[in-house]
Order: structure tokens, then sequence, then C-alpha cells
């Protein structure tokens, strides 16, 4: 495995990444109504070109040299609060469950954090999303918990939790 900076040429593939993933992990806890809106507001082209021209959010994409594909990718934001950076995105592919690399991406995504000289990672998981035990597996703890509106009369109701790297 390795991890490929995004560029604004990846966009249609991290889109494509994010339907796919999406399609699985959210089947039965999002309607198809709110599923599409949100792939198409939080993953629009506009959406996901700001965030590269950000210089603190990064996206990786996840590339699975054994297989030769891209089975997912990370977005993230350094600085997001004093020493702190969120995970915004996290995402595989269904077919790569199992491969390690959900660890390996975080795992990744620990040195990025240390390397930016923040120590903390803050992600939101949606309360009804199994990944919330990964997290935990990984070291993970919920802190806070929350109800955000996201428009359209669609809110998302999350477990807030955050990971905090010993130097």
């Amino acid at each position: 495995m390795k991890l490929i900076n995004a560029t604004t040429e990846n966009i249609p593939l991290i889109q494509d990444l994010a339907k796919r993933s999406w399609e699985n992990a959210y089947a039965e806890i999002l309607s198809k109504e709110q599923m599409e809106y949100m792939l198409s507001t939080m993953y629009s082209e506009t959406e996901i070109s700001a965030h590269l021209e950000n210089t603190d959010y990064h996206y990786y994409l996840v590339f699975d040299e054994n297989s030769n594909e891209y089975d997912g990718f990370i977005g993230f934001e350094n600085h997001y609060e004093e020493n702190t950076t969120k995970l915004h995105r996290i995402y595989l592919v269904p077919e790569s469950k199992g491969k390690g690399l959900g660890k390996k991406t975080l795992e990744f995504l620990n040195d990025k954090v240390l390397e930016s000289g923040d120590n903390r990672i803050i992600l939101n998981v949606n309360k009804h999303n199994s990944a919330k035990k990964f997290y935990e597996s990984q070291g993970y703890k919920v802190y806070d918990e929350g109800v955000f509106d996201i428009g359209n009369g669609y809110v998302m109701d999350d477990y807030l939790m955050e990971f905090v790297i010993e130097r």
C-alpha cells in the first residue's frame, strides 16, 4: 500500500471512491436522498478544489500495489484547532475491507500530524456507523457528541472522537 498526494486531477477519482464507499457504509444509516445530497455538496468539484487550495488541508489516495487499484482516500486538516488536526474523511471501498489499509492509513495520518507540529486528531463519526469500533480499536475515544445541521432539512448525529499522539 502507498498513499499518494491527491491533486485537482484526482477529483473525479475521489468522487467515485466516496460514492462507492458511502453506498456501502451508509446504506442502512442514511436515506438515499440524504446520501445523494451529502455527496453532491461535500464532494462537489468546487468543495474539493477549495480544500486542495488550503495549505493545511490534505488529500491522499490509498493505492493497493497488490491489486494495482485505488482503494480509498483520506482528507485531513492540520491546525484545525490548537495542536489539533481534524480527520474530515477516510473512506475505503468495500472490496478493500480486511486488508489492513484502514489501520495503515491512520498510522500514516499519525506521522503527518506529528510532522505538522500537532499532536491531537479529532473526527466525527455517525452514531450508527460501525467505524466507531474501528476507531476505538486504534485508540480513539469519544469526548462529546453533537447534532449538526447540514442543510436541506438534514442533520448529522455524531460522536466526536479524539486521539492524542504521545511524542
